[in-house]
């Protein structure tokens, strides 16, 4: 499989947003497109899909695209589903017509097989079956299964209609539809938006083993890295490609621009000289040959262009805190949660310049133990206290103002009063609010530039604690930088819910991990906690028991994942020496032991399908 896109661009509103196109997919490519916010990455997704967006480009040649293959392209869509009066298992289940259909008829011809007239059917019935087992018939259902707990849907789950879910539950569930129906070239358009850290993590894996391509855009660093071998940069309306992961395309830009640099350096220097020289002997008639040559060396050069610097404008602050006690926060017996329904419970001290980073999976009540702190929902029992002369900020993920009618500047000069017009402007400026642009109102603002106001209104209070929920939702990648380096000199406390990976191991020192039943702390980051996790040798599991049997029952867990899946994984083998069996003529020219096996092969997988709901149970 081979697309490419030769000499395109892609103009909007009469405006050119990326002025040459030159885009390669081959087959199993993992590609990150990435630069800045309404740079152009979503534009060059979905001319992808539909080329006659495309127009020709810059270069001295026509627009050309290449498809060799006829490849098949999936794009993350909108929850649109056509009914919503059927069950999620229904709806994921169209993603395997072609294997339902073909269980139908090795059904049909295995009872044709009962029949005198077996011998007619034995071909076709081995041709199907295997047939089958080469589009992963024996392994659909594992996959489905999988993917459907690990981004949260449960057993019950699957037979509720789609109509008793959420927006944001039937999202998820398009997006799982998707990746399961394995497009030749799947297109995500940040796809790890509003999952958590453990379905990311399940999703990663998911996409590093996807036999075929993968374009992702996302401001996801340790996503990217974890994935992509190939990164396409988009900058000043150009396209460039680089190998390997994320890192290592910062690397080759930053070698790329300093080299530029150096050979244009020294070119400009050689330009220099051979120009001093000419003026020196051009009007002396014996050196005037001399002087000529210098200046045709000079047209024969390659002029080197100037490298344009990184687009990399930024916001910054400088913050003033006052001291505080030691214990900043002190949380004991917190029980917290939605009119008495109990989400979780918790005890925890937060000391003075330290950075503990909340992290878990969606819905066990992260944000809610914020809010609670906050004191902006009650707290069920418990207790917290704010130390001595603690001044806290916090920054709530749903990004509401008072009024989004104001203008930027407004809504700056109505909450400091104090402030004059000079001081405004200087104080916008440095979070990129600049000319025009603090004449926006908040309405029309990106996602991005309300996290800019929100935090520049945030540290202009110079507090010495910070509570944030989820701060780089909205941020491109230069702006999340810019957020670290601000965060990494504060002084003060900051106690923030983040899923994304990479903040959290940059800013976080602590981390207060939100578990099954359990709210853990761990000192260390985000990268000592997965070392920890990895070395972990006794993680055990409470395995309910009846009543006869004293006190709890605990296993290590992952002994019984490896026990299962050792058993599954031989199964699978009995399975398949069955049907291998099948294709021989000693079995299928025999009625009876042909019988035999049939017999033995529905064993085999009635047993394998209890194995996948033991090991389903197990790890939900």
């Amino acid at each position: 499989m081979e697309y490419k896109i030769i000499n395109g661009a892609v103009t909007y509103q009469q405006n050119t947003v990326l002025e040459e196109i030159n885009f390669e997919i081959n087959d199993k490519d993992k590609i990150a497109i990435v630069g800045r916010n309404g740079c152009g990455k979503t534009t060059l997704l979905k001319s992808l899909i539909n080329n006659e967006l495309l127009e020709t480009g810059l270069a001295n040649e026509d627009l050309k695209i290449i498809k060799i293959g006829n490849p098949t392209i999936g794009y993350q869509q909108q929850n649109t589903f056509s009914n919503l009066n059927i069950t999620l298992i229904d709806e994921i289940l169209k993603n395997y017509k072609q294997l339902i259909n073909m269980e139908k008829k090795i059904k049909y011809l295995e009872e044709q097989l009962k029949t005198d007239d077996a011998i007619k059917f034995i071909d076709e019935y081995t041709t199907m079956l295997e047939k089958y087992k080469l589009n992963g018939g024996y392994e659909y259902k594992k996959e489905y299964e999988l993917a459907l707990l690990k981004f949260g849907f449960s057993n019950e789950d699957k037979y509720k209609k789609l109509e008793e879910f959420s927006g944001g539950q039937r999202t998820k569930l398009a997006f799982l539809k998707l990746l399961l129906s394995k497009p030749d070239i799947l297109l995500l358009d940040e796809p790890t938006n509003h999952l958590d850290i453990t379905t990311v993590e399940w999703l990663e894996d998911y996409l590093k083993n996807y036999p075929k391509a993968v374009v992702i855009v996302s401001h996801d660093r340790m996503f990217l890295d974890n994935i992509v071998n190939k990164v396409y940069e988009i900058e000043y309306g150009m396209l460039t490609k680089y190998k390997g992961n994320y890192s290592s395309f910062e690397k080759q830009k930053k070698a790329n621009y300093e080299k530029q640099l150096k050979d244009y350096e020294y070119q400009q220097k050689e330009i220099k000289r051979l120009k001093s020289i000419a003026d020196r002997f051009r009007y002396k008639p014996s050196k005037a040959s001399m002087a000529m040559s210098k200046l045709r060396k000079i047209e024969q050069m390659d002029i080197i262009d100037k490298p344009q610097k990184f687009d990399s404008k930024t916001f910054k602050t400088e913050l003033k805190i006052e001291k505080s006690s030691d214990i900043v926060l002190s949380v004991k017996d917190l029980e917290f949660g939605f009119d008495g329904n109990c989400l979780g419970k918790t005890n925890f001290e937060l000391h003075k310049g330290q950075k503990l980073a909340i992290i878990g999976a969606n819905g066990k009540g992260k944000s809610t133990l914020l809010k609670t702190i906050m004191e902006l929902i009650p707290k069920i029992s418990g207790s917290f206290k704010y130390g001595y002369n603690v001044k806290k900020e916090y920054f709530d993920q749903q990004l509401e103002f008072i009024n989004e009618e104001n203008t930027v500047y407004e809504e700056y000069e109505q909450s400091f009063p104090d402030c004059n017009t000079l001081q405004i402007r200087k104080i916008l400026g440095t979070f990129q609010f600049t000319n025009d642009d603090i004449y926006k109102q908040i309405k029309q603002l990106s996602g991005g530039e309300k996290v800019r106001l929100r935090l520049c209104k945030i540290f202009k209070h110079n507090p010495n604690l910070l509570i944030l929920d989820e701060p780089t939702n909205h941020l491109d990648i230069i702006g999340k930088e810019s957020l670290e380096n601000i965060l990494t000199l504060y002084e003060g406390a900051i106690l923030f819910v983040s899923h994304d990976r990479y903040f959290v191991n940059k800013i976080a020192d602590s981390l207060l991990i939100f578990e099954d039943d359990n709210i853990k702390f761990f000192n260390g980051n985000y990268k000592d906690y997965m070392d920890y996790k990895n070395n972990e040798i006794k993680t055990e599991v409470k395995v309910k028991t009846n009543v006869k049997t004293k006190g709890d029952v605990t296993r290590n867990i992952k002994t019984i994942n490896r026990k299962l899946e050792k058993e599954i994984e031989n199964l699978e083998k009995s399975i398949s020496i069955v049907n291998n069996k099948m294709l021989q003529e000693e079995f299928y020219s025999d009625y009876k032991k042909m019988n035999e096996l049939q017999k033995e092969l529905e064993n085999l997988n009635a047993s394998l399908e209890e194995k996948y709901l033991e090991w389903e149970e197990i790890n939900s």
